[in-house]
């Protein structure tokens, strides 16, 4: 009998989905990220570009799977020694990387005023696909750069290619689909393939507009 039950509900839910109107979207907007277990660090800005769909189950509840370009990485700097232990200089790290991800979301609205707050809570699986390591050598007024694309593979392999993490976000919709807002995501898989320095993850926060249709 709970088998039953079980396959109906499932069926029943499955008709419902079927049948609610689907709305879609796109978000873009800036990335502040860091990485974690690295000290001396700065937000490192990039973008990020998103294309979902809303999918209702009910009159507030949503789930919004979705496509995005996120940019991410970080800024490290720290002070040059000489061997009396004087400052002699700052020393300059960025990394930048870009990647797919797949996120799913779970968002509920709050109707207020001319549209609806909303939060939202996921989990997301990125897949690397560029990324660059600039260095900064300041010293005794010179400068010196150099920059070296990241590698994913081989016997020299810098990061890898896999993420997977959390989302999280609060905004407002206005009635008109025009959306702001405000999120953080928390990644959760090692980044650093380098077995010479440490594990890292990334975190980011992020803030941008949008529109649903």
């Amino acid at each position: 009998m709970k088998t039953i039950l079980s396959t109906l509900a499932i069926a029943s839910l499955s008709i419902y989905v079927a049948q609610a109107q689907t709305y879609y979207g796109i978000k873009a907007g800036t990335n502040l990220s860091k990485v974690t277990n690295f000290e001396d660090q700065k937000y490192n800005p990039s973008y990020f570009i998103t294309g979902y769909a809303d999918i209702p189950l009910s009159e507030r509840f949503s789930i919004q799977p979705g496509i995005s370009l996120q940019g991410k990485g970080t800024k490290m700097e720290g002070p040059i020694f000489s061997y009396d232990q004087k400052p002699t200089g700052v020393s300059k790290q960025t990394l930048n990387s870009m990647s797919i991800e797949i996120p799913v979301n779970a968002v509920y609205y709050l109707p207020a005023g001319s549209g609806d707050f909303f939060l939202s809570a996921g989990a997301y699986v990125g897949y690397n696909i560029s990324g660059k390591l600039k260095h900064t050598l300041t010293s005794n007024g010179k400068s010196t750069n150099d920059s070296e694309d990241v590698k994913f593979s081989g016997s020299n392999k810098m990061m890898n290619r896999w993420d997977a993490g959390l989302n999280f976000a609060v905004g407002y919709k206005f009635k008109n689909g025009f959306l702001v807002q405000g999120g953080y995501s928390l990644g959760l898989l090692n980044q650093n393939a380098s077995k010479s320095s440490k594990n890292f993850q990334n975190r980011s926060m992020n803030f941008g507009v949008g529109y649903q249709f």
